[in-house]
């Protein structure tokens, strides 16, 4: 999308009748319509952007308000379709005061952003306003992440868990964290990318070649480093010791060349960190007694479709049952954290959701993140990111009859046969 047209969804447009209706409810009982407003734009599906747009959106020649038109009415949708689908879980899970606050805070966002729907984009007032509102709305919900998890360890611990409810749990929370990583990617490119200093062609100081979020050329080995060094300082402040890092470059594109992609640095920051956190745990209590300990080795790989990432411990590895459950929400055995300031830390150090979240990010642009385990010897981890920016594109949950079977849906009995611990007598036992 150039930056000479609106980036507007054409099929997803939100048509005239439904704005007319949003500013009815607004003025006639706000939090009363919050359900109306939810149904009304939860028929309309998300418009995923790629990194290409994104840059595009963002550069000096954009226009803020080509922004402001676009994602007055994306920020509604988006909302509104997870809204959605939490009023598919469980009745006990919702009932849960984390749960009730953090619903509140959604419906108060969705009034503020509708309010925006019908004002006049060539007011700079209105601009200004409305960037104003999305910091508001990123403040308010800086917490999402630890206060859903809150409310999962209230429902387990009143409730225990069950495969229904961890199956639903799952498949929603993926969602829901997915929703939140896309809407404040836009918030950060908005209000980053239509702060004034930006928009008259400025640079950032802290980061010149960013583009909001975005480094065109952001360096992965630099990242890779970076993110070893957070997590050895510390393994050494707990363990008093840390494994090295062996790093190799594969650039199959630009053989010789340092290997530089279109992506959030953040985003993959977040993840390495993550499982460099996880590799030296394991590395370092799989070799307390030994005099020295293995390195963590890292292989970057560039070719023509994607950049990998692919980090190796000998950490003792886990057993293949144990894999999924790695990436599970509800079977997490990490203690929660009474209180903590999770903004300033990884995603959810604390609630054991690293892997989960961090698969989530890879995933958002349409890469993945995988582990390849042998019990008894370490574990691989691998991060797949798209090495195009035209094919590094949003990936977004939408509600639809799709999604709504996979609520309504219920564990039947395996069409497999399971091992029984006990080998069957045959004949009479004498």
């Amino acid at each position: 999308v150039s930056v000479s047209r609106p980036l507007r969804p054409t099929a997803t447009l939100v048509p005239q009748c439904v704005l007319e209706f949003a500013q009815f409810l607004l003025k006639n009982g706000s939090a009363a319509g919050i359900p109306k407003l939810v149904e009304r734009f939860s028929k309309f599906s998300p418009s995923p952007l790629s990194m290409k747009q994104f840059i595009d959106f963002g550069s000096a020649n954009a226009c803020e308000k080509t922004s402001f038109v676009f994602l007055r009415q994306e920020f509604p949708v988006r909302l509104a379709n997870i809204m959605k689908e939490i009023d598919f879980l469980p009745d006990k899970l919702l009932s849960t005061p984390s749960l009730k606050l953090l619903t509140s805070w959604y419906s108060q966002s969705l009034l503020e952003l509708v309010d925006f729907l019908e004002k006049d984009p060539s007011d700079r007032e209105v601009l200004t306003s409305f960037t104003q509102t999305l910091v508001n709305i990123r403040n308010r919900h800086n917490n999402v992440v630890p206060t859903m998890a809150q409310g999962v360890v209230e429902y387990k611990e009143a409730f225990g868990v069950d495969p229904v409810t961890n199956q639903n749990v799952q498949y929603f929370l993926d969602r829901f964290y997915m929703s939140r990583i896309s809407t404040r990617m836009l918030m950060n490119q908005h209000s980053h990318s239509c702060h004034p200093l930006i928009f008259d062609g400025s640079v950032n100081p802290a980061h010149p070649k960013h583009i909001g979020s975005i480094d065109p050329t952001c360096d992965v080995v630099e990242v890779v480093k970076d993110a070893y060094e957070t997590s050895k300082m510390l393994c050494e402040q707990y363990y008093l010791t840390s494994p090295e890092m062996e790093i190799t470059e594969v650039n199959s594109k630009s053989p010789g060349q340092p290997l530089h992609i279109v992506y959030v640095p953040s985003h993959l920051y977040h993840m390495l960190f993550e499982l460099f956190k996880n590799a030296m745990r394991a590395t370092v209590e799989t070799h307390e007694t030994s005099l020295t300990l293995p390195p963590i080795k890292v292989r970057v790989a560039l070719g023509a479709e994607d950049l990998t990432i692919k980090m190796s411990d000998r950490g003792g590895g886990v057993p293949l049952r144990k894999i999924e459950r790695l990436f599970s929400y509800m079977y997490s055995t990490a203690p929660s954290p009474v209180h903590a300031d999770n903004s300033r830390n990884a995603p959810l150090a604390g609630f054991g959701y690293g892997l989960p979240i961090s698969r989530l990010y890879a995933k958002y642009f349409q890469g993945d993140l995988q582990l390849y385990s042998m019990e008894g010897y370490g574990t691989s981890a691998v991060i797949y990111l798209k090495a195009l920016s035209s094919e590094s594109v949003e990936r977004l949950p939408v509600f639809n009859k799709s999604a709504l079977r996979h609520y309504q849906s219920s564990i039947e009995a395996d069409d497999w046969c399971m091992p029984s611990k006990e080998p069957r007598k045959l004949g009479n036992s004498e």
